[in-house]
């Protein structure tokens, strides 16, 4: 049996959600009234990388409720139709009774790698990822790793977060030698640390459980190889939020992690690489910047006009602004959303 002849059947449906959490967001200001965990019909089931679920997952909240105030005019699209209704119209799915979406979207949360997995198993329809899914998987062959296709959805630009005590001592910069001989083991004591000038303090390396896209990508990018070791990481945590969580909570950790989850509890420092300051909040998307990283929905064995119909939303102006923009990461160029939207069935109508 085919992996969408398992999802067509509903075989293994059930254990998509297993170990994860499953969530159908509601964006603000939008009624929770109609989510898609109360309706029956089709369902798109997306899942994998808490890095994309931000852009995936209030997506999924705007679709769940058929949002009416879209307001698609701002974006050059003439309908009257409710956000839901217009996407899933584009390729012939009609509306649902009462004002529910033609189907319904489910978003669960676990990391790249696991997501990745239960796409090939055909227990999910479209897996979040931020790390491309050859890094994720290096011993696949060419044949299978065939079997996927690459949607990039936007770009993040990781950061270097210290807990607020680090910061308030003296470590509002870092270069990247120093930030790999942390990691690596080297360095493991704050006054090694350029800048520093507290007391003597053991640093804390946090980092992203193996098999997340933000682990591998952090080692692509700064080791130049997605299986370097990183033997000085102290913990590992399978979410952006639960490293936010260690980082805030102690007084001497640094940490990795998406963009869209920094805020004044996890300070985010510069980082300095071949001769440039990347400063957060000024230049951290510029094309040098060695953390950035492209955000992934990758379907399998082609991809269908269910999934090509949230793709297109994502990926056009509105979805842009709406879904990445608006959860702190940078939207694709002009020319590189339209490559994106090549790759996507052609509309029905």
């Amino acid at each position: 049996m085919s992996r969408r002849a398992v999802l067509a059947s509903g075989v293994g449906v059930g254990a998509a959600l297993a170990g994860c959490i499953s969530t159908s967001a509601t964006p603000p200001n939008v009624s929770s009234e109609g989510s898609a965990d109360e309706e029956s019909g089709p369902v798109l089931r997306a899942g994998g990388s808490s890095t994309v679920y931000p852009i995936v997952s209030t997506a999924a909240g705007y679709w769940s409720t058929n949002e009416p105030y879209w307001h698609p005019d701002v974006y050059g699209i003439e309908t009257q139709q409710h956000l839901a209704d217009y996407w899933a119209g584009l390729y012939g799915f009609g509306p649902a009774d009462g004002g529910a979406p033609p189907f319904s979207i489910r978003v669960s949360l676990s990391h790249s790698g696991t997501g990745l997995e239960k796409l090939r198993s055909g227990r999910l329809d479209l897996a979040n990822a931020s790390a491309p899914v050859e890094a994720e998987f290096p011993d696949l062959g060419r044949a299978e790793l065939g079997n996927y296709t690459d949607h990039v959805v936007g770009v993040d630009a990781q950061p270097i977060v210290v807990s607020q005590a680090v910061y308030e001592a003296g470590v509002t910069e870092i270069s990247a030698k120093t930030l790999k001989a942390i990691y690596t083991g080297e360095v493991k004591d704050w006054r090694d640390v350029p800048g520093y000038s507290g007391p003597p303090k053991e640093i804390q390396a946090v980092g992203r459980a193996e098999g997340s896209g933000t682990d591998t990508a952090f080692r692509s990018n700064l080791f130049g190889n997605s299986n370097a070791p990183i033997p000085g990481v102290d913990v590992r945590k399978g979410e952006n939020q639960q490293v936010k969580q260690i980082v805030n909570g102690s007084d001497n950790a640094i940490a990795y992690m998406a963009l869209a989850f920094v805020d004044d509890s996890v300070p985010s420092i510069a980082l300095t690489a071949g001769g440039t300051t990347y400063t957060p909040g000024e230049n951290l998307a510029e094309a040098g910047y060695p953390l950035a990283r492209d955000l992934h929905c990758y379907t399998y064995e082609g991809t269908s006009k269910k999934e090509a119909a949230l793709l297109r939303m994502l990926l056009s102006e509105y979805g842009q602004e709406t879904f990445v923009a608006a959860a702190g990461y940078s939207v694709l160029p002009a020319d590189r959303r339209r490559n994106q939207i090549r790759k996507l069935p052609a509309p029905t109508r």
